[in-house]
């Protein structure tokens, strides 16, 4: 079963990417041509020599950005379907169509938008190079508490449910996921390497995109995984 839900998760995982590359093509890329070419016209005029490009900008816009999204969308699906398959019957008497998409919306949350908050994306131009480790290290470990809070107020609201009842269980575990990761934001440090200069509706229309990809990527995962399980899920249950 475990293995039927896994391949189940890693085709709505590729689906899901296809359609988010698609997105990122007509979003996203004339964002990134933009903050590339503001960052070449910064070297010129500071008489910095052009940097020899490894990878040209038509393979990063085309193929490459497909293999990131088609091998991240099949990584996220499997692991999606491992984590339906320890959730399903274990949060209530939901359906396998209900529980996908609620997982779906949870993972969002935790892995995108929580982290996202405190350390949103930029666009080439923006940030030092010798600063990009730490950066990337700061946004890890905000993805990984943000999932371990998510996790934890789950567990909260089972231990609540059969005092408190659904509804309010819900409730009080959700209050308490909120404060913690509101503590948890204002003691992480904070990253600004913005130039002041850049122009902030390009910035704002970057950040919107990668939100935008991942909101694609995890809706298609959710609905589209729960249709795909619910048949030999739902029949086993019945």
């Amino acid at each position: 079963m475990t293995g039927s839900l896994l391949l189940r998760g890693m085709i709505a995982g590729l689906i899901a990417a296809i359609i988010a590359f698609g997105f990122a093509s007509v979003f996203g890329e004339p964002e990134v041509d933009y903050a590339i070419a503001l960052e070449g016209q910064k070297a010129a005029a500071a008489g910095e020599p052009e940097e020899p490009e490894l990878v040209s900008r038509a393979v990063q816009s085309t193929t490459g950005l497909a293999t990131g999204l088609l091998v991240y969308g099949a990584a996220a699906g499997g692991l999606f379907a491992l984590i339906f398959a320890f959730a399903y019957g274990r949060i209530g008497a939901l359906s396998a169509r209900a529980t996908s998409l609620l997982l779906a919306v949870a993972a969002f949350v935790a892995v995108v938008v929580v982290p996202q908050v405190k350390y949103p994306a930029n666009p080439p131009a923006v940030g030092s190079p010798e600063t990009i480790g730490a950066r990337t290290g700061l946004f890890f470990v905000m993805v990984a508490v943000s999932i371990l809070a998510i996790v934890l107020a789950v567990m909260l609201a089972r231990r609540l449910w059969a005092q408190l009842g659904g509804w309010n269980a819900g409730i009080v575990a959700g209050a308490v996921w909120l404060i913690a990761v509101a503590l948890i934001q204002i003691a992480m440090p904070t990253v600004n390497e913005i130039p002041p200069d850049f122009a902030a509706d390009v910035l704002w229309r970057f950040r919107a995109t990668t939100i935008g990809i991942h909101a694609i990527l995890w809706t298609v995962i959710g609905l589209l995984f729960g249709a795909l399980a619910a048949p030999r899920l739902d029949y086993r249950r019945a």
